[in-house]
């Protein structure tokens, strides 16, 4: 059971505002034989197991388990590009609701980041998942006007319940470190909300372990040991992630620096330069 303290806080909101992430409904029914869905960059998948029993495989050598026998209603998530297979009998198959996943900043979505590669989670895990689900299969399953973007939405809808459930159960989703991992932390948790919300203001140590209701020392060996990284290193990577997203979406360098607190545009452009290897224009032109 989560904490009453956390509880209190939004965890989420802030950072699904400024990196959001679109669902697409791509198959709804029964799926026979070998599936295989392509780790393409940038996109994630979340599939329901709605019912039957099917293999799930990965390939030798990936961080997860090759081989995995599923048998109950189940929510396989991938938050990012990762190569897997269904396989299912040649006929009567299990019936699967799926949807492709696109989250902004792509491998620098701070939650992408965050998660691990793959996480199964039992529906009946996930509290108030149901309702949820139910509308979903009933725009998935029937051809009405509006249906197929009713069902996206509804699918970032379960998306959502599926990661608020993973802040409250980090280690029953496999985290271990990260931002997830100081998400659900009620003291770390008020720090990083706060900075997630207002990244142009002012965040020296201090200010950060108040916020959180703690010692300097104290909170920054607290999220040192939850997200593996300082308070000033994790502040700078949250600019940066946020400069990527708005340079992509076309706001000039000088115009983001002054948004996101930096001296000045040359300030952001060499700590760009130090923490990804090229300066704006250059890395803007490499993605395309």
């Amino acid at each position: 059971m989560s904490d009453p303290a956390i509880s209190q806080v939004d965890r989420l909101s802030a950072l699904l505002d400024r990196f959001r992430v679109r669902a697409t409904l791509f198959h709804t029914g029964a799926l026979c034989g070998a599936q295989a869905f392509e780790a393409v960059p940038g996109r994630g998948f979340l599939h329901v197991l709605r019912r039957g029993a099917m293999e799930l495989r990965h390939r030798p050598g990936e961080a997860v388990a090759p081989r995995l026998r599923l048998d109950e209603p189940t929510l396989l998530f991938y938050p990012r590009a990762l190569r897997h297979e269904f396989v299912n009998p040649p006929v009567d198959g299990p019936d699967f609701t799926c949807a492709a996943l696109d989250f902004d900043g792509g491998d620098r979505n701070p939650l992408v980041q965050s998660l691990p590669p793959f996480i199964r989670v039992p529906l009946d895990a996930v509290d108030g998942l149901r309702p949820a689900l139910d509308l979903l299969f009933a725009e998935a399953d029937h051809v009405r006007c509006g249906s197929r973007l009713l069902a996206d939405r509804l699918f970032e809808v379960v998306l959502i319940q599926l990661l608020r459930w993973i802040v409250d159960h980090p280690e029953e989703a496999g985290v271990t470190s990260g931002l997830i991992m100081g998400l659900s932390d009620p003291r770390l948790a008020r720090a990083l909300v706060a900075v997630h919300r207002s990244p142009c203001d002012e965040w020296p140590l201090a200010k950060m372990a108040e916020v959180a209701g703690m010692s300097r020392s104290a909170f920054a060996a607290a999220f040192k040991q939850a997200t593996g990284s300082t308070p000033a290193a994790y502040l700078t990577d949250w600019r940066l992630s946020l400069a990527a997203s708005m340079m992509r979406s076309g706001r000039p360098v000088k115009q983001v620096a002054v948004e996101l607190g930096f001296a000045s545009a040359s300030s952001l452009s060499k700590v760009f330069r130090q923490r990804l290897g090229a300066s704006p224009r250059v890395w803007l032109a490499a993605k395309g």
